[in-house]
C-alpha cells in the first residue's frame, strides 16, 4: 500500500475521465512516482520509461542527416519528446496529444518534464488528433514520426485509431514523411509480425526491436517493441 498518494487532476474527456496523480510507496523511499490513467487503462508510470526513450534513440538513429524536422505522436509524461530533444541534429520538435489536459500539465509544469519542454525553443505541444492529421494530406512533409499512442495496433484507446494500423493508414502516414523519412512506433509486448509486414508493404525497410526492461513493481521485467520503418514506397 502507498503511504503518500495525491490526485493532482481528474478531468472527463471524449474517451473517458482522465487522471494524474503522485504517489510514494515504501519500496522507492522518497521517489515522486507519477501515473496516468484514462477511464480504466493504466498508461504509463514514471517509475520505468526505458521503451519510450528507446523509441526516440532508435527512431532517430535510423537518420544520418542534420536538422531535422520531428513530429511525436503521443505526449504523456514526456519521456520520448525530452529523448528526441537530446539528439543536437532536432531542429525542430512537434508534439501532437488528443488531451488537452496533458498538453496543459506539461505547460503548468505540474509534470517533472514540463519545464524542460517549455525551456527548449525547438519544441511545440500541440493539441490535435494525431491520427486525423495522418489520415489527410500533409501541410508539410517531415523527416521523422514518432508514435507512442495505443497500446498496441489491435488494443487502442479509440476504436476510430484502428484504421492507422493498417496497410492503407500507414500509406497516407508515410505521404506526411520527407523522401528517406522514418516511422517509429513503440508497442506494449513483444512484436507483432504482422503489423510489421504492414509496415513493410509501405516502406523500403521495416525491423521490430524487442526492448526489455527492469519493472520495479513485479521484481522482474518487461517488454516492449519498437518498430522502425523507412524510405516510403509512396513518396520516393
Amino acid at each position: 500500500m502507498s503511504f503518500f498518494y495525491e490526485q493532482l487532476d481528474f478531468q472527463p474527456t471524449p474517451i473517458g475521465d482522465l487522471m494524474l496523480r503522485r504517489r510514494r510507496m515504501p519500496l522507492f523511499g522518497d521517489t515522486d512516482i507519477y501515473e496516468v490513467k484514462l477511464a480504466e487503462d493504466f498508461l504509463m508510470t514514471s517509475l520505468f520509461h526505458e521503451a519510450e526513450s528507446q523509441l526516440a534513440i532508435l527512431g532517430l538513429a535510423a537518420m544520418d542527416q542534420e536538422n531535422l524536422d520531428v513530429v511525436v505522436g503521443g505526449l504523456g509524461l514526456g519521456y520520448t519528446a525530452v529523448e528526441a530533444l537530446k539528439d543536437d541534429r532536432v531542429a525542430s520538435l512537434v508534439v501532437v496529444d488528443f488531451l488537452e489536459a496533458v498538453i496543459g500539465w506539461h505547460q503548468s509544469e505540474l509534470v517533472p518534464l514540463g519545464k524542460i519542454l517549455n525551456e527548449d525553443e525547438r519544441c511545440r505541444l500541440m493539441h490535435a488528433d494525431f491520427f486525423a492529421l495522418m489520415h489527410n494530406p500533409p501541410e508539410k512533409q517531415v523527416d521523422a514520426i514518432l508514435l507512442d499512442i495505443d497500446h498496441t495496433p489491435t488494443n487502442v484507446l479509440n476504436q476510430t485509431n484502428t484504421h492507422f494500423y493498417t496497410a492503407e493508414g500507414l500509406a497516407e502516414m508515410a505521404l506526411h514523411l520527407k523522401p528517406g523519412g522514418v516511422f517509429a512506433m513503440w508497442a506494449d509486448g513483444a512484436p507483432d509480425e504482422t503489423f510489421r509486414a504492414h509496415l513493410a508493404t509501405v516502406f523500403t525497410s521495416a525491423e521490430a526491436h524487442t526492448i526489455e526492461f527492469d519493472n520495479p513493481i513485479t521484481g522482474g521485467s518487461s517488454v516492449g517493441a519498437v518498430y522502425v520503418a523507412q524510405g516510403s514506397r509512396t513518396n520516393g
